[in-house]
């Protein structure tokens, strides 16, 4: 039966396989990978760690593929865009090589799928871990990562083989039990940076081992738990060196880190940059490791959260509850109240292996829900494998009690897969029917949760189903990810990431004909605030179609003065960066006259003028930036009126 389960999850995987596009992060990963195995390089793509990456790559091993020149660009923009330029070179629309590749990274899927099974099997019983395998096979979340060459799922799938072989070494503490946990542990490690919060799981467990004992053998089972720790702490760094190659540099003879560990620490916050410091000093962790913590901190310190359909500047404590509350299904919560019921009833015998359960994820959820990264429950899906083991022990002791459970047991489990199916192949924009299903989830999350570039395959389709109509499309991965690589060739139309990274769009005040705009540009998900989205105005008009429920289709004529004004105030941006001071200053005035209220647009004529020297008109802009940044949220005003005051006083500074 576990074979069986198996066997039909690696179907569900290769058929999500087929009918999505790249998402955003994949031509990152993918390039790094390859280029791990061919140039030793981990300074690519430093804010992963190696193992999955290189895992997904092996299929490429012994391929002589084109590989971009390197443009010695800040890491990101030039692991994301080689990645791109890469795939776009050597796959094409038939994504034959994606295909190979992300069936290479479905194994952890499968680990993970074993790793649950077996916990199970040895902690609850056969019934158990039946239950549980089936709950993980058609979870929709980990459906909706299996297929993909990112690192989430290799994550849980280790972190759920440390905590079974921890307790394997606990009940029998031998030093081949520690040498496996240390191994499975250092895999996690190798796998994403998040694992580090194996740290407090283990020591927690470790701590209720001692508390579990007899009085008199309290002392040596703590003494056994510190050894057991510390030989396993020292086993799983050895497999992260032996990840890197067991060198620091980051990068091979002749290449550097863009910008150096030192100076992309330096701007940490608190403590986190001396700390970093003097591990590199030590190098006692290799330096692309090091450089990836630094990033994860700076990405828990500036990334937006949209949730519940607002916009919010900063993380929030209640952001992984209320999503898990959507992203879940209604007969796997209901399985895990069952389960709870059980446990707080008494009636489960196995309690010290239910610590191993609720414990970890205790301690686990209550770790990230202080942290700022809020972008998707794919960062904690160690948790829906821990709740799906509490769920196949609680149902099966119901069970064994009273034969009539199993109807109510298996309605649950029924419930649980005929909802995850009804949103299959799309399983990334799942939400369960309380919320309104998948087609309602754009409206309460975004990112990972529901858009994450996914669907030009089907776009494609769309557009091919009405030829010769004019056709306009806001892409949230664009320009990491370009539709004409797909054969889209639609207007492209401004987003946060056109910004920062080009090319300059040209977005008429008046659109007409179809109009396609991917969730997280209509809710604007890395914006921190909603006055700040220039399509907010298409969320009180009725969407003629939705495409995986990720990207949404208007038609007609369209009245969008925001969405022109942005991209004039980027062309501004693009072209001052150019020295075109006159050029840019004629399109940030079109953008202020678009929307007189945008701080984007204002900093941007101000911007522009004091490059020419005209101080009265960008003092008169500047002002006007300072009155429509006070106007903005209280927790986003921190992040727009300092820069203001900072260009008015430098302004005054220049005038005297």
């Amino acid at each position: 039966m576990a074979a069986g389960l198996l066997a039909v999850q690696v179907a569900l995987v290769a058929v999500i396989v087929h009918g999505e596009s790249l998402t955003i992060d994949e031509g990152n990963h993918i390039f790094a990978g390859y280029m791990m195995w061919h140039t030793k390089d981990y300074g690519l793509n430093p804010e992963h760690p190696p193992l999955v990456k290189m895992v997904a790559t092996l299929p490429l091993l012994g391929r002589s593929l084109w590989v971009p020149p390197m443009q010695n660009r800040m890491f990101k923009v030039e692991a994301y865009f080689d990645g791109r330029d890469f795939l776009e070179r050597n796959d094409g629309p038939g994504q034959r090589l994606v295909f190979q590749v992300r069936l290479a990274a479905g194994v952890f899927a499968v680990g993970l799928s074993l790793f649950v099974f077996l916990a199970g099997l040895e902690w609850f019983g056969s019934g158990a871990a039946l239950l549980a395998l089936a709950l993980v096979v058609f979870e929709p979340n980990f459906l909706a990562n299996s297929d993909l060459v990112t690192t989430d799922l290799g994550a849980a799938c280790f972190l759920v083989g440390t905590l079974l072989c921890f307790w394997r070494y606990a009940r029998r503490p031998t030093v081949a039990r520690m040498l496996l946990a240390g191994l499975v542990a250092g895999c996690a490690l190798g796998a994403k940076h998040s694992a580090i919060l194996l740290a407090p799981m283990l020591l927690a467990l470790a701590l209720a081992e001692m508390l579990w004992a007899e009085r008199e053998r309290q002392w040596r089972v703590a003494a056994t738990m510190a050894g057991g720790l510390v030989g396993i702490a020292a086993v799983a760094l050895g497999v992260l060196w032996a990840v890197y190659g067991f060198r620091y540099a980051a990068r091979p003879a002749g290449l550097a880190l863009v910008p150096s560990l030192a100076d992309y620490a330096a701007g940490l916050h608190g403590l986190d940059g001396w700390v970093i410091e003097q591990i590199a000093a030590w190098r006692l962790l290799p330096e692309s490791y090091l450089m990836g913590l630094t990033d994860v901190r700076y990405a828990e310190q500036g990334v937006p959260t949209f949730i519940l359909g607002h916009n919010y500047a900063h993380g929030l404590w209640w952001y992984f509850p209320v999503a898990l509350a959507i992203k879940s299904t209604l007969g796997l919560m209901a399985l895990v109240a069952l389960a709870a019921f059980v446990v707080v009833r008494g009636w489960l015998r196995q309690m010290r292996e239910v610590v191993y359960v609720v414990l970890p994820g205790a301690v686990y959820l209550a770790i990230v829900m202080q942290g700022g990264l809020n972008i998707g429950t794919r960062h904690v899906l160690v948790l829906y494998a821990l709740a799906a083991l509490l769920a196949g022990a609680g149902a099966w002791e119901l069970i064994r009690r009273n034969r009539r459970w199993a109807w109510v047991v298996g309605a649950l489990v029924g419930v649980h897969i005929v909802s995850a199916l009804a949103a299959f192949p799309a399983e990334m924009a799942y939400a369960n029917e309380a919320w309104g299903g998948p087609s309602n989830v754009h409206k309460y999350l975004s990112d990972a949760n529901v858009d994450w570039g996914q669907q030009l395959l089907d776009v494609k389709r769309w557009v091919d189903a009405h030829p010769g109509e004019e056709c306009w499309f806001a892409y949230f991965c664009f320009p990491l990810l370009r539709p004409e690589a797909y054969g889209i060739n639609c207007h492209h139309l401004p987003t946060p990431d056109t910004g920062f990274m080009g090319p300059p769009t040209d977005a008429p005040e008046v659109i007409r004909g179809n109009l396609l705009v991917s969730a997280n540009d209509l809710e604007a998900c890395e914006s921190p605030s909603v006055r700040l989205n220039p399509y907010r105005r298409l969320r009180s008009i009725p969407i003629a179609a939705q495409i995986d429920h990720g990207v949404f289709v208007y038609r007609g004529e369209f009245q969008l003065p925001e969405v022109a004004a942005l991209s004039a105030t980027q062309r501004a941006q693009f072209l001052l960066r150019e020295n075109k001071a006159a050029e840019a200053l004629r399109a940030a005035q079109a953008a202020v006259q678009l929307e007189p209220g945008s701080v984007l647009a204002q900093t941007a004529l101000g911007d522009a003028a004091a490059a020419l020297g005209q101080r009265e008109l960008a003092r008169n802009a500047y002002q006007a930036a300072l009155v429509a940044a006070h106007e903005l949220e209280v927790d986003v005003q921190p992040e727009f009126v300092p820069r203001v005051e900072e260009k008015l006083k430098k302004l005054d500074s220049r005038g005297q």
